[in-house]
């Protein structure tokens, strides 16, 4: 690593943001038992959770380690849960406390919401490289926030803001794991332990905004989660306006949901960020990659941000927000 990038486990402690935990997923039980009559379900690919009886304080985790133990799934292994979606809202509450840039704007300056004419997120079944995190929490698994599988060498890694992280316990005897491509209650290709994250010096000393992002390690050294969903890949300084898809993982559904519509730049002194107007992005949504250069087939594209950075990515579900990936971001990912 460099000198300008940590690796952590744990960061700062838990804020209220598009990521705030609203309702629980139903008891992991019910997971457990539908795991069970499924040959592979919830299966941990490449071994992960297969450790997981040195995380014995999460039963949760071991059960998954049991249904684990039958081997490394196929890409196409399912299994299914019926949760419970939690009660829809428009609008994030606004955090008590917000991140500061390096040069912090007045407060009046803070832009106006975008005409009624914005265009609405739908519900769909996803694609296979962007996914939702969960903390299991007292034999529940709770949905908090959305991250995407990019490429890298050792086919590990994935990418969301930094502020979902926060008071997050990671690693073996952590409690975040991954589920790319869930959907409607289906696991398509399991549950991945988040290892450790990888962030900015500057969002850890003062959680600037503009480096409101994450690279998560997934799973166990060896086993490549990309080799079974695919990956993003990830693009630097990128013009704008741009077109891009925007994939966010709600609290209150248990379908992803998507928009295609313009991202702009942020006017606003001290910040480097961009702009997406589509209504629908609530809570949860946090880390939903912004992407550009999709290609039809396999849903796969370029990732040029994540929904968080300024108001946490927003404090209204019809304005959404993510830093710039320049070179500070650029940087990041190259460790």
């Amino acid at each position: 690593m460099s000198g300008d990038v940590k690796v952590t486990s744990c960061i700062g402690v838990n804020r209220v943001c598009r990521c705030w935990l609203r309702g629980v997923i139903p008891p992991v039980t019910r997971y457990v038992r539908a795991a069970m009559s499924v040959a592979a379900a919830v299966a941990v690919v490449g071994g992960i959770l297969a450790a997981a009886p040195a995380i014995g304080r999460s039963a949760a985790l071991a059960a998954a380690a049991t249904s684990a133990s039958a081997g490394t799934p196929t890409p196409g292994t399912t299994s299914t849960v019926t949760p419970t979606p939690t009660p829809s809202q428009s609008s994030s509450p606004s955090p008590s406390t917000s991140p500061s840039p390096s040069t912090s704007p007045s407060p009046s300056a803070s832009p106006s919401p975008s005409p009624s004419s914005s265009p609405s997120a739908v519900a769909f079944h996803g694609t296979s490289a962007v996914g939702a995190l969960f903390a299991v929490t007292k034999g529940r698994l709770v949905h908090f926030c959305t991250a995407a599988v990019v490429k890298s060498r050792p086919g590990n890694l994935a990418i969301t803001a930094a502020h979902c992280l926060e008071g997050r316990h990671l690693g073996l005897h952590g409690n975040v794991v991954f589920a790319p491509g869930y959907h409607n209650g289906h696991f398509p290709h399991g549950l991945w332990v988040v290892m450790s994250e990888i962030v900015d010096k500057n969002w850890q000393r003062k959680r600037d905004p503009n480096d409101d992002v994450a690279f998560l390690v997934v799973g166990r050294p060896g086993h490549h989660l990309q080799n079974y969903t695919g990956a993003e890949t990830v693009a630097t300084d990128v013009g704008l306006p741009r077109v891009v898809q925007v994939i966010g993982y709600p609290d209150s559904s248990s379908a992803p949901v998507t928009c295609t519509a313009p991202a702009r730049a942020l006017n606003l002194t001290g910040y480097q960020q961009l702009v997406f107007d589509c209504d629908g992005f609530t809570n949860g949504t946090s880390g939903g990659p912004f992407l550009i250069k999709v290609a039809r087939k396999t849903g796969a594209g370029a990732v040029i941000g994540v929904i968080g950075g300024y108001q946490l990515g927003g404090k209204l579900a019809s304005i959404s927000y993510s830093a710039r990936f320049l070179s500070n971001i650029a940087n990041l990912y190259k460790q």
